[in-house]
This record gives structure tokens, sequence and C-alpha cells, in this order.
């Protein structure tokens, strides 16, 4: 195992770095303030400027699209090259999306590059491509424990020369965000096949097709995260070709895997960098608090978490590169065990950091003024998103003892 940065992957480590420096950190209060004046106005879910100013100098700058390996549409970076990129796109929240870095569309566009057909790739890939709309994943369903996936209960039935499709689905990320144009639907195509795992198919739904409702936007402990945020979508006979769906029928698991793998792991590289920025933070504020007549820094209890804090972050990130150069040497499939251990341990780890970083601040750590709040919901929606801790960590026992089983 080698986790040593090739000279491309450090020049794109400082170009990135600086970037966050001179545009992204300073435009976050602004991009709240954006939404807070769009909100005031009676409508917070439409595209702030300041985002756009960002994508167009990050594109102008060529960095864009780093995320998409083996590919001739990006930087062509590896699982592994990418991870420290990613990582310091991570320690913003409005990071990922100015480089065209972020989640759902990352994995999305993957899923187009991999199991699209020549016609979907040259309708959507490039306006997704190009930053010039988002997309939505409907998978998650209010109805059924989505946590296992084989209960998706949604509908997808052939009719001549098109698929109708009935179901409501939630946690449809982006999908009130007026620049979501496609969403990738997950349901049922043949619900009697014997394989639990071959009854579902992926199809390409785009959002202005009837039938499709945004019915609300479903907030996360209060955060809408307006404008992309995760809504609630009612699909109620929506017509859409046959040449719409993806890969064939009785495909949908084949893809989820392919897709959900890179996806988990980008979301845990992400939480390193968020973890990172958080621990900044607690060692700024226990430098320059004084309390009980000392610095908070120089108190044991603060000290001992702080210690903590670096170990975990610290341990967390090598777990991600692992994985990550388990994916580029082995393929996705022999590192499914890799990248369940890391969706498990990043977002526990940047949950823990997060609270403990809420308590050195005390009564402003509970606030919105530090981003502490936000961050902390979003790393523990992560406990659950693309498979909650229980599920992941059954998979990895079933990996473990399977070894013992074959001796």
């Amino acid at each position: 195992m080698d986790f040593a940065y090739s000279d491309t992957v450090k020049d794109l480590q400082r170009r990135v770095s600086a970037f966050m420096e001179e545009h992204v950190y300073p435009a976050e209060e602004r991009f709240h303030a954006e939404i807070a004046e769009n909100r005031r106005n009676g409508n917070a879910w439409q595209p702030t400027q300041v985002m756009e100013e960002l994508k167009a100098k990050a594109k102008a700058d060529g960095l864009w699209n780093l995320w998409l390996p083996e590919s001739n549409h990006g930087a062509g970076l590896t699982n592994l090259e990418y991870a420290p990129l990613c990582e310091i796109m991570g320690r913003s929240h409005i990071g990922p999306e100015a480089f065209n870095c972020s989640a759902p569309d990352t994995g999305n566009m993957e899923v187009l590059v991999r199991y699209g057909n020549e016609a979907q790739k040259a309708e959507w890939l490039p306006p997704l491509l190009d930053g010039r709309i988002r997309s939505g994943f409907a998978m998650t369903e209010p109805a059924v424990a989505s946590s296992d996936a084989t209960n998706i209960a949604a509908s997808i039935v052939r009719d001549g020369d098109h698929y109708v499709i009935n179901g409501r689905k939630w946690w449809t990320s982006g999908a009130g965000d007026p620049r979501c144009k496609i969403l990738i639907f997950m349901g049922k195509t043949d619900p009697q096949n014997a394989s639990r795992h071959r009854q579902q198919s992926m199809i390409l739904v785009p959002m202005e097709t009837p039938g499709v409702r945004v019915v609300r936007n479903v907030p996360v402990f209060g955060y809408d995260d307006a404008p992309h945020g995760h809504s609630e979508v009612d699909f109620v006979d929506v017509r859409v070709p046959v040449s719409n769906l993806l890969l064939g029928e009785g495909r949908g698991f084949e893809i989820a895997q392919g897709r959900l793998g890179p996806g988990r792991i980008h979301h845990c590289m992400r939480l390193i960098g968020a973890a990172e920025r958080t621990l900044e933070k607690m060692c700024k504020r226990a430098l320059s608090r004084i309390a009980f007549g000392r610095p908070l820094a120089e108190q044991g209890v603060w000290r001992e978490r702080i210690a903590d804090a670096r170990l975990k972050i610290d341990q967390a990130r090598f777990l991600v590169l692992h994985a990550a150069w388990k994916m580029d040497v082995a393929g996705n499939k022999a590192a499914q065990k890799e990248i369940a251990m890391i969706k498990v341990v990043a977002p526990t780890i940047a949950c823990e950091v997060l609270d403990q970083a809420i308590q050195l601040f005390g009564g402003a750590g509970v606030s919105d003024d530090f981003g502490l709040g936000w961050a902390y919901a979003n790393s523990r929606t992560l406990r659950i998103a693309d498979g909650p801790d229980e599920v992941h960590r059954n998979h990895i026992a079933k990996l473990e003892l399977s070894r013992y089983l074959k001796t």
C-alpha cells in the first residue's frame, strides 16, 4: 500500500486549498445572507448568485469535475488521488458544489458514465458536467424500511413504448432545487422475481414529467438546506419512454451497488475535512477563551479532548485512504468491507468531534454563529444515509465470519 501523493495531486492540493482560502471561506457568509434574503422575499429555493460566481471561477481555474476517475470528462484521478482534494472541499458546506463535486450529482453522473447508453449520456451528461443543471436520486421510501432496499415498493410497469411509474419517495436530495432537471428513480419492474435482488430497476425521470410532484421539503434537525435540500416526491402515473431505463430490467441493485460505493467514500472524505476544520475551531477557541482564570487550552479536560479528536480524525483518514486504494487496485466489489468500515467510522468520528466542539463553545456552539449545528446535523444524517451503521456492521461481520467458515 502506497499512500504517497503524486506531484499532480500535491499541485492540486495546493490549488484547491488556495481557492478555498481566497474564494470559498469568504463566500460562506454571503451565501447564507443570500438565502436569508430569498427567504424573506418568500422563496429560499432558488440558486444563489455567489455559488454561480464560485463555480465560474473554479471552472476557469481548471478545478472542475475532479471526482470522476478513468474518464475524459474530468481530471481522471483515482479514488486515492481524489481523497485529499475531496477532504479539502468538505471543510466548507459550500465547497463541493463550487467545484461541481457535490452529491448527488457526482453519483448520478457516474451512473450515466458507467451504465447509461449513448443517447442518455448525450442528453444528460453535458449539462451536468458543465454545472448548468442539477439532479436527484429517488430511492428511499417513507412507507417501508428502506435500510433493506429490497423493501422498495414503487412500481415501474411496462406499457408499450413507455414505463408507468407510481410511488412515493423521500430524502430525494436536490429535488426542491429549480436547477434539478433529472431524477434517477429506483422501483420494481418484476416484483415476483424469485431473486429479491433482480426485482428492481433504475430509470431516468425528467422533473418536468407530468405526475411528478414535490410534496414537501424535508428538514434535518430544523435545517432545510435550501436551495438544495431533501424532498418528499410523489409519482402518480408518470410515463417515460422505455429508452429511459438504465442498463436493463432487474439491474437496479447492480447499479445501486456501483453508485453507492464511490458515493459513500466521497461522503467520508468530505467528513474528514469537516472534522478537521472543526478541530481547528476548537483549538483557536480553547486558546482564546478564559475560564476560571486561565485559557481553556491549559485545562486538562480540553487538552485530552483535543488530543482525542486528533487521534480519531487521523484514524478515519487512514481508513479512507485504505478503502480508496483498495477500490483502485481491486475494484469496488472487492473493497466492499473497507467501504463499509469507513462508512461507519467517518460519520461517527465527525459527530464525536463536533459534539466536543459544541461543548467547548458552550452557548455559542448551539447557535448558528459558528456552523457547528449544521455540520453536526449533516454528520449525524450520514450515519443513516447510504445505509445505516447497523447494516454496514452486519455486512462487515458476515465478511469476517466467512473467512472462518471457509476453513
